[in-house]
């Protein structure tokens, strides 16, 4: 796996302000499936719950996920919508994979730009390095919030749900 890059590039549908590839494609003819994820806490610590919209390559819904974590912070709860995309990617041999998070410290970890110094985020930085490793193409891109309204909308009703 090449070392992360860091690129700067807009997007007309996203919007993006960081776009980081972590690993480039071994085939440029792979299907790219895009996933927005979003997580967060209410009370930071408090009730917690992650978001996730999967679409196919022409932007049809192909999955959505959601999960209440529990009394968890808002990074602990971003980073398990990524650990979902990506376990839920590689279970369904989806080999290349876009995600969209409007978290940018979790996309500036994963990229290499922010080191990760919490022991807690660590672990769940090495577990989504490590399926990360499992697809052939993978990039990751910071959107703003208004961009992530979908995932966004599945981690509330997650935390909802667990109240």
């Amino acid at each position: 796996m090449a070392l992360p890059r860091k690129t700067t590039s807009q997007s007309a549908l996203f919007n993006s302000s960081e776009s980081s590839s972590i690993s480039g494609s071994k085939s440029s003819s792979l299907p790219v499936v895009t996933v927005s994820i979003d997580g967060g806490a209410r009370g930071n610590p408090g009730p917690s719950g992650y978001g996730a919209i999967f679409k196919d390559a022409a932007g049809k819904k192909i999955a959505g996920l959601s999960r209440y974590l529990g009394i968890q912070t808002n990074n602990y709860a971003e980073y398990s919508g990524l650990i979902a995309a990506l376990e839920f990617a590689v279970s369904h041999n989806h080999k290349a994979l876009k995600v969209f998070s409007d978290s940018e410290l979790l996309v500036r970890q994963i990229t290499g730009v922010y080191k990760v110094r919490s022991p807690e985020l660590r672990e769940l930085y090495d577990k989504a390095r490590a399926l990360i490793r499992k697809l052939e193409s993978f990039h990751i891109e910071h959107v703003r919030r208004e961009f992530n309204r979908e995932a966004d909308k599945l981690a509330n009703q997650a935390m909802d749900e667990g109240r």
